[in-house]
């Protein structure tokens, strides 16, 4: 469907092409008719006729070239959504730049990085969109704000032709080296000129009338000295002022070089929020937001585009290097004191519009986040909002499974978990299931509290805190061993559960840094330390005994993954079972990895 269209829309602008070639063409050569035969009266007849046929051919032309980007933007889309159902994620930027080591669960849950659920939801096209949505996910919402985004991603979801045209809109725009934080402070910086605007207009006229008068007595008195000298005396004036206003000015055209993509992306996201109608209260209350004043967020940045794309004629010289502009303005300029009039008319709309250009920004930053979700929500019909509980520690789940992984090759698992003191632990063969299934419930965790649909069939969940050790890693730089690091990660969970309630923590493979027997005391001890505390969580270990153990003390609820070996394959049914585990494979995997492994040992051998 799309290549059709823009293989029509591409003859269509070869089409326009020719008509605005032949246009000129045409124009040439009856002006060229009219000026050699001294016909002045038809020349000035014609010549605006001309110019305007010219100008209409050059707008429709780039109304069909931005109509063809637009749809191939919407192909991007569609193709870029059939490769987040097959969970082909490596084309989509990753949100590295929030990976945070330290955080409570980002790192170990994969919410950024290479094949990460920030690349399966995100359809933002703006850098503050960007930034909310690694919020919405860094983050659990309060109910309320859950609830509403839940009923504002249900609405969306069913607006795919709005949503689609909505993102293309903003692809427009999209500036991987614009700033959004300095651009928030340009607009906040203090204004220099308006507090004496009358002043400085009234000396710019002046001196404009002054020196258009002096170069009209030039020019009639025959280029004659003596009408040169005050020419001379006003121009100079005229450059004194302007060299006084020239750092200003030079940070508007800066500004508008780096930052203009942002505004404009802004202004086109904002234009399809006002126009549309919305039903849910969220999505209301943000578009309330753009329109609330008498002067709406989208004609005001509509109106500061305009004085930034004219400030572009100005140019800057940035180290030597010029940047934009025309000898046209600059000619202008040291007559007419452009910049006194751009400066001012920049400084007004801020005054206007300062404190209101962050909200505007955030209100298009959730509809982009929204947005996103509401993708993600369309994309996947069988997923569920989970319901909200208000009990401490709750969490069902019915056939949960991993977003990230395709859904030919998913499997899918109940869970349930209730109340404080709930710990489950799970044991399992290599390879069984263990750490995926961790991951599982943490990922749907983290998309229940941002608001947004779970891999799952039926869900409910409290609020909760989530916290994970499962990927310590030692530090060469700051001389940290992978063990220090797991015991100082579980010290920052200890802290955690201490000071807040409703905590759900999840632990793979305790203490793998250290010796057997260490290792067996020490996750037997932190067991029963969690079973006593205002928490409850998963923890998935090798270790049988240890669930022996802390099952035998009632301190765990204890689940396993199994494997089996048939005709020579070992098979994996990656479901969860009641009990401990009843196989290994290790020895088999080893074996299978060429070590040859001795079956017979005694303990009196290794004592």
């Amino acid at each position: 469907m799309y290549d059709a269209k823009l293989l029509k829309l591409s003859k269509k602008l070869n089409r326009i092409s020719f008509l605005r070639l032949f246009i000129f063409v045409i124009s040439s050569i009856i002006l060229i008719y009219l000026f050699k035969f001294k016909l002045f009266t038809p020349f000035l007849i014609v010549f605006p006729l001309l110019i305007f046929c010219f100008g209409a051919a050059i707008t429709y032309y780039i109304k069909t070239a931005f109509l063809k980007k637009q749809t191939a933007f919407l192909k991007r889309i569609n193709e870029s959504e059939i490769l987040r159902e097959e969970c082909n994620l490596e084309e989509f930027d990753t949100g590295d730049k929030f990976i945070n080591q330290n955080h409570p669960y980002t790192s170990d849950l994969d919410i950024f990085g290479q094949h990460s659920i920030f690349q399966l939801l995100n359809r933002t096209t703006t850098e503050s969109g960007i930034i909310l949505l690694s919020e919405w996910l860094s983050e659990p919402a309060p109910n309320y704000e859950i609830h509403d985004r839940q009923k504002a991603i249900k609405e969306l979801s069913q607006k795919l032709d709005w949503r689609q045209d909505f993102q293309a809109s903003g692809m427009h725009y999209q500036n991987k080296k614009s700033d959004y934080y300095k651009l928030l402070d340009w607009v906040e910086a203090p204004v220099v000129l308006l507090k004496h605007r009358g002043i400085y207009i009234a000396v710019a006229i002046i001196l404009s009338v002054l020196s258009l008068l002096g170069f009209y007595f030039y020019m009639i008195n025959l280029f004659s000295s003596y009408s040169l000298l005050p020419l001379i005396a006003v121009l100079f004036i005229i450059n004194r002022i302007l060299k006084k206003v020239k750092p200003i000015a030079d940070d508007i055209v800066k500004t508008s070089q780096e930052n203009i993509d942002i505004l404009r992306g802004y202004r086109a996201l904002i234009n399809k929020i006002e126009r549309e109608n919305f039903m849910s209260k969220k999505l209301c209350e943000l578009q309330a937001i753009l329109i609330k004043s008498k002067c709406s967020a989208f004609n005001e940045i509509n109106r500061l585009c305009k004085i930034l794309e004219f400030s572009q004629q100005r140019g800057v010289r940035i180290k030597y290097i010029s940047i934009g502009g025309n000898y046209f303005y600059s000619l202008l300029n040291s007559f007419l004191l452009l910049d006194i009039y751009l400066i001012i008319r920049i400084e007004k709309w801020k005054s206007k519009n300062k404190a209101l250009l962050k909200p505007w920004s955030e209100v298009v930053s959730e509809f982009e986040v929204i947005n996103s979700l509401a993708g993600f929500c369309y994309s996947n019909p069988s997923y569920t909002f989970p319901q909200l509980e208000e009990k401490n520690n709750y969490i069902h789940f019915e056939s949960l499974a991993h977003p990230l992984i395709n859904s030919n090759k998913r499997v899918c698992n109940n869970f349930h978990s209730e109340g404080q003191g709930d710990v489950v632990l799970i044991t399992g063969s290599n390879m069984g299931g263990k750490s995926t299934f961790l991951r599982t419930v943490g990922v749907n965790l983290v998309l229940a509290l941002a608001g947004a649909p779970c891999c799952a069939k039926y869900g409910q969940v409290s609020n909760l805190k989530l916290y994970t050790s499962m990927r310590t890693q030692d530090n060469l730089k700051e001389g940290i061993s992978s063990f220090y690091a797991e015991l100082s990660r579980i010290e920052k969970m200890l802290k955690l559960i201490e000071s807040s309630q409703n905590t759900f923590f999840l632990m793979d493979e305790m203490f793998k840094g250290t010796n057997s027997e260490d290792r067996h005391k020490g996750g037997f001890s932190l067991i029963n330390q969690l079973s006593k505390l205002e928490t409850s969580g998963i923890i998935a270990t090798h270790d049988i005994e240890l669930a022996k153990l802390s099952g035998n003390k009632r301190l765990v609820t204890n689940y396993s993954f199994n494997s089996e070996i048939k005709d020579g394959s070992m098979i994996f049914s990656f479901k969860l079972h009641p009990g401990i585990c009843n196989d290994f494979n290790a020895s088999e995997l080893m074996e299978r990895s060429g070590i040859k492994i001795i079956s017979n040992i005694s303990k009196s051998e290794i004592e």
